[in-house]
């Protein structure tokens, strides 16, 4: 058979597959195990005949995301936590990997627009941050305290407030994809904006190391947990935007389970890093081997988690496949 013809035989069951998976929870035990073994005969008659097609890969993928449903519903509640963090990010992480690298790319830019106009205008900083706080950071640097501003509240109480403000800013840009891909898209140019100006101001300062090792103990996480809430929110906009074969609703029903998935996993996150910010990062006085060590070891987990899992359970899924 053709592979255009066994494309078109099947595209109407394998729709319905993916619908079945988005509802596996109000599913039976019974239909889903049906739908898993129709699924693998079809993805066996597909890596024999089309091994290096796109179809196989997708259909390695559909049966990756039923096969852990199925597993997932045989387990008791407790388990479901582990799962969720462990599988079920992970794997819409990799379904909207390129989304994520969007994200990373306008928050980079956005960081160079502000290098650039802070560089070329020194009153950028103040229409950024306003006058209030570059008066203050000013007369901190003077003091010889240039990151005394981390030590201007109670501890826990600043844990509180950061936390919560992160984890608002987070969700924000997620819920704004309802407008489109557009709106996350201008937070995380803003927010990107403010870090590059930020960093660049204190290099005119020069005390750039030194900003580095207070804000990146707690900004590793931190902005990188933005990134990522960033591409929840384009996940939800780019539903709306492309439906493709499904109806925009329920393309956009898809995208947002997709993308609260993905902002979910930023709040853990958004919390360890609210914890520092609060309780260590004030400690200016830390030895730069720890601070190094704690920034370095933020660094490994968010690219093993947001990265290598996702490329790793996928390909792994993949390869399992092939053997078999």
């Amino acid at each position: 058979m053709k592979e255009i013809l066994f494309i078109r035989s099947n595209i109407t069951k394998w729709r319905a597959t993916e619908e079945a998976i988005e509802n596996a929870d109000f599913e039976s035990p019974d239909r889903l195990a049906a739908i898993y073994s129709d699924l693998t005969a079809d993805l066996a008659f597909a890596q024999t005949h089309y091994p290096k097609s796109r179809i196989t890969y997708y259909l390695n993928n559909l049966s990756s995301s039923l096969h852990n449903e199925i597993y997932r519903n045989k387990r008791e509640k407790w388990s479901r936590v582990l799962t969720f963090w462990t599988r079920e990010v992970p794997d819409v992480l990799w379904q909207e990997r390129r989304l994520l690298l969007l994200s990373l790319i306008i928050f980079i830019i956005s960081m160079l627009v502000g290098v650039i106009s802070t560089l070329g205008d020194a009153a950028f900083p103040r229409l950024i941050m306003g006058d209030a706080y570059m008066d203050m950071t000013l007369d901190n640097i003077a003091r010889g305290k240039p990151m005394g501003v981390y030590g201007t509240q109670e501890e826990g109480l600043m844990f509180l407030g950061i936390t919560i403000n992160n984890v608002m800013v987070s969700f924000n840009m997620f819920v704004s994809g309802v407008l489109t891909g557009f709106m996350p898209g201008l937070l995380l140019f803003r927010n990107g904006i403010m870090v590059g100006c930020f960093d660049t101001f204190f290099f005119q300062q020069g005390l750039l190391g030194e900003s580095l090792m207070a804000t990146m103990l707690h900004g590793t996480l931190e902005l990188s947990s933005i990134v990522v809430a960033g591409a929840a929110g384009l996940a939800m906009g780019n539903g709306w935007l492309f439906p493709g074969t499904y109806s925009r609703l329920a393309s956009f029903q898809r995208s947002a389970r997709r993308g609260m998935k993905i902002v979910a996993a930023t709040v853990p996150l958004f919390v360890i890093a609210g914890f520092i910010e609060g309780f260590i990062t004030r400690h200016t006085e830390l030895n730069n081997a720890i601070r190094l060590t704690t920034i370095l070891a933020s660094l490994a987990f968010v690219v093993y988690y947001f990265i290598y899992l996702p490329y790793k359970r996928n390909h792994h899924y993949a390869d399992r496949q092939t053997q078999n």
